[in-house]
């Protein structure tokens, strides 16, 4: 453990609140671990204000310094406020936030997926013919089934893809999120690690 502390307040917030968490957790106290859910959220909820700020003084200085992407900038403010106005005022589900989200949001997110399909179908094939090893031999049939299964033809193929390849898939990268999570929060509680500052 490194004694050099440069900034010893984060440090001690970090290691008392980690520990006090650790042992609402262990020892099944309740209140202890609602009063800390409800910090957390609160600094959640915080920073999440921050980032949609930041987000906006970012965009509005590129509008006002005239940049090259300045018509960018404009269509995300003005999307950001207009959504954020909408929603304040009729509420998440009124029918106009609904409209937005069926009809801006979800064709958005089936573009980037669109994108995403081919870049991965591009990519296989870059890989392959680079190298012809195993493990690209199984990206490549990996991406294929995806795809596959991700369109018309693959009614059958789909739910087998979803519950067992992508299920199995899914299992593994959670167990490793996990595990490191739980290496990174040690580390962490026994201050070898300080990402908050110290």
């Amino acid at each position: 453990m490194n004694g050099n502390l440069r900034a010893p307040v984060s440090t001690a917030v970090a290691l008392v609140g980690g520990w006090l968490t650790l042992f609402s957790i262990l020892f099944g106290l309740e209140g202890l671990r609602a009063t800390l859910l409800g910090w957390v959220m609160l600094v959640a909820a915080a920073g999440l204000l921050l980032g949609v700020l930041n987000l906006g003084t970012v965009h509005f200085t590129k509008l006002r310094g005239g940049s090259r992407n300045a018509l960018y900038s404009f269509v995300l403010l003005v999307a950001l406020f207009l959504t954020f106005v909408i929603t304040a005022w009729l509420g998440p589900e009124a029918a106009a936030p609904q409209w937005l989200f069926r009809y801006i949001q979800l064709p958005v997110e089936t573009s980037l997926m669109a994108v995403l399909a081919v870049t991965l179908t591009l990519a296989g094939a870059r890989l392959l013919a680079r190298r012809t090893d195993l493990f690209g031999v199984v990206f490549w049939v990996t991406a294929l089934l995806a795809l596959l299964g991700s369109g018309p033809l693959g009614d059958g193929l789909r739910p087998w893809l979803a519950q067992t390849l992508a299920g199995a898939g899914g299992r593994g990268i959670l167990i490793g999120v996990s595990l490191g999570t739980i290496a990174t929060g040690l580390r962490a509680l026994l201050a070898a690690d300080r990402p908050y500052g110290g």
